[in-house]
């Protein structure tokens, strides 16, 4: 054989041998075999890179870090399962499901809940093209470079005839022991550990760089499938019998029944192996096994009717609360956190749990010393339950959280009507690194490189103490700093520098006032011709707005009160950070007076990007359905809220009609129904 085929010979080969280790479980050939073969196709392409494959095993790890991870819509909404926590939650699933479809026979496919990341993949003519996170189900973060490292997920399906379309959704992973050798590589590296795996799943998702993703044993599995086209499956053990074939890893135990007492003896085999399985699993999912049935039994907005998740009991173990320690957050708020000694739960080692407030610890009385029980709030934030007091020190006293602050000894308060005690400090720096990795964040000023590592060296080396303060940094700053090289610190520089134009209703989300969120924000936004006129706004004129009432009014007054929130603000307007109203966007109000919901999945662009249209032109957009909804407009798998509209009877949008309605440049009378539009 000549070069070229050499090339996809070796290429065809290294990815059997990577199907028979990490599906089979059944190598043919040595590791040393596999890693010869491998050079020797490395240097084939370096010699002939005109016959390099994209798909090829020596490119699963890319060479450049992302600066940022790009979004995209999902073809079909990835929705997440309903939650059951008890036998008689699951049989009433299966009650609902029997009479949805009226006496059809029925089987169930039992499998294990596996607590991962959940990902879709998307393969076209047999090659993998992309793969995204849920993200809100409608979209998600594009994470193709980090998921092309995981080697058991094929670059191309095991398949001389593959579909034209496949989307393969499963679950990324750490496996126990590769969970367990990762947390000894940090601690003796001096790194703190990851708390579980899930947590360190997600983290090296999010990782920018490939190269460092793929020194982490990352695995995946998968159960269900989102946009195909060329295959069709009539079950869903023929789907996970045909992505097994095809090279993607299934669940390795799977129950399938007909009755209702079979399908709960199978949850209690299930439950019985659950630390058996190599990774963690935090509950089961049954699934209608006939792919049939699913059109029939719809979906709601959120979830399927034709799968349901059934969670464990939470495990709960006893240990002895060594010490209580006190965190402050963003807005100044003091959490107590219980110092425990170390003890296995759920899988992972726990040495923390929350403790909520200072209520909390009286309601229960828990004091430094006892013997506690925890369990981890839906298997993922560690919770002191109760107290052993049959085992409590004579000694022992009653706990009190500080009437100074941990971090900056300053004093601390409780507000009327609240139970947290907070921080009056605006200094303080642990406030501090919290305000400016909510004001970096995506939903606010969406500065890349601005992470809580990042923020952290810069407050600890004094560089920054406000938001207004990113805007004085340079090279010569950061260059000194851990883990910044040239490519990072331009990065970051670049980012900041671009927040500068960021919409006033991203900065004034950014500043991290207390109740005002995105929507207030927005509202503010389109009020207040610009930050002044805010800043001096009365009571009365803020509570005139829809979405602002008086806690937040008063919030607002008491944070413009502050002379240091003004010379904040005086830094960012002296920075070039945008503090007024795009007089363009303000000045429109086509769509001014009426309320849009937005369901299901839109094709030509995602719900918010429709929305933030929809509030530019001077129209509110809602969450929920109510007779004062104006329209509703309706994508793709639109589920309940479809249902409801109909009923109350407001007007109902396709995406094609809220296209032209945004679409309008003029400001005309909004339209009153879909008869005026001319969409009739």
């Amino acid at each position: 054989m000549n070069k070229k085929e050499r090339i996809e010979f070796l290429c065809r080969s290294l990815e059997r041998h990577n199907h028979l280790y990490y599906i089979e479980a059944q190598p043919e050939i040595s590791d040393r075999k596999y890693d010869a073969l491998l050079e020797e196709l490395e240097s084939l392409e370096k010699a002939h890179p005109e016959w390099a494959d994209p798909s090829s095993p020596t490119q699963r790890v890319g060479g450049i870090p992302l600066s940022h991870f790009e979004t995209r819509a999902h073809a079909r909404p990835m929705l997440s399962l309903a939650n059951t926590y008890s036998k008689e939650e699951l049989l009433e699933f299966d009650g609902r499901t029997r009479k949805l479809l009226s006496g059809e026979p029925l089987a169930y496919i039992l499998e294990p809940k596996i607590d991962g990341v959940a990902i879709s993949l998307r393969y076209e003519n047999g090659t993998l093209i992309h793969a995204l996170t849920r993200g809100d189900g409608t979209e998600g973060d594009d994470v193709t470079a980090n998921v092309r490292t995981i080697r058991s997920i094929p670059l191309r399906l095991q398949t001389d005839h593959p579909p034209e379309v496949l989307e393969a959704r499963g679950e990324i992973y750490f496996d126990k022991t590769g969970f367990e050798k990762l947390n000894l590589k940090r601690q003796e590296a001096g790194i703190e550990p990851f708390a579980n795996p899930r947590n360190a799943c997600a983290g090296s998702l999010k990782l920018l760089d490939a190269r460092e993703v793929a020194q982490r044993p990352l695995d995946a599995l998968f159960y269900g499938s989102g946009e195909c086209s060329g295959i069709e499956f009539k079950t869903h053990e023929d789907l996970l019998d045909t992505l097994k074939k095809w090279g993607l890893k299934t669940t390795p135990k799977r129950w399938k029944q007909t009755d209702s007492a079979d399908l709960l003896a199978a949850l209690d085999s299930l439950e019985s192996m659950q630390h058996n399985f190599p990774f963690e699993i935090d509950g089961a999912v049954i699934k209608v096994n006939d792919r049939s049935l699913y059109e029939t039994l719809g979906a709601t907005a959120k979830s399927p009717r034709w799968a349901v998740a059934f969670k464990y009991e939470p495990e709960q173990v006893e240990t002895t609360l060594l010490d209580i320690t006190v965190q402050v957050g963003r807005t100044g708020v003091l959490t107590p956190v219980a110092e425990l000694e170390p003890v296995q739960l759920a899988g992972t080692t726990v040495k923390r749990a929350t403790l909520h407030n200072e209520d909390e610890i009286r309601r229960k009385d828990i004091r430094i010393g006892d013997r506690v029980i925890i369990e981890k709030a839906g298997e993922i934030i560690p919770v002191v339950i109760a107290v052993v007091v049959a085992k409590r020190a004579e000694d022992s006293h009653a706990y009190e959280l500080p009437r100074t602050c941990p971090e900056c000894d300053s004093r601390v308060q409780r507000m009327e009507g609240e139970v947290a005690l907070r921080c009056t400090n605006l200094q303080c720096p642990a406030q501090v690194k919290s305000w400016l990795e909510h004001y970096a964040a995506r939903g606010a000023m969406d500065i890349t490189g601005l992470g809580e590592s990042m923020v952290e060296q810069l407050v600890n080396h004094h560089l920054v103490n406000t938001p207004a303060d990113l805007y004085r940094l340079n090279a010569t700053d950061l260059e000194h700093l851990e883990r910044t090289g040239e490519r990072s610190i331009s990065n970051l520089l670049d980012g900041i520098k671009k927040s500068k134009s960021r919409p006033f209703a991203k900065v004034l989300f950014g500043l991290g006032i207390r109740y005002v969120g995105k929507t207030a924000a927005e509202t503010l936004a389109k009020a207040f011709p610009d930050i002044d006129a805010l800043m001096n706004a009365s009571s009365d004129e803020l509570e005139d707005l829809e979405d602002i009432g008086p806690i937040v009014a008063s919030s607002l007054i008491t944070y413009f009160k502050n002379s240091g929130v003004r010379d904040v603000i005086e830094a960012l307007r002296t920075a070039g950070v945008t503090l007024h109203r795009d007089d363009a966007i303000a000045t429109v109000t086509t769509l001014s007076g009426t309320t849009f919901v937005l369901t299901g999945t839109l094709k030509t662009m995602s719900r918010d990007a429709a929305g933030d249209r929809i509030k530019a032109l001077g129209g509110k957009v809602s969450s929920s359905i109510s007779k004062k909804t104006s329209y509703l407009v309706a994508g793709a798998a639109a589920g309940s809220k479809l249902t409801k509209a109909e009923k109350l009877g407001v007007s109902i949008l396709t995406e094609i009609e809220l296209i032209k309605l945004i679409g309008i440049s003029g400001a005309p009378s909004p339209p009153a129904n879909n008869e005026q539009l001319g969409l009739l």
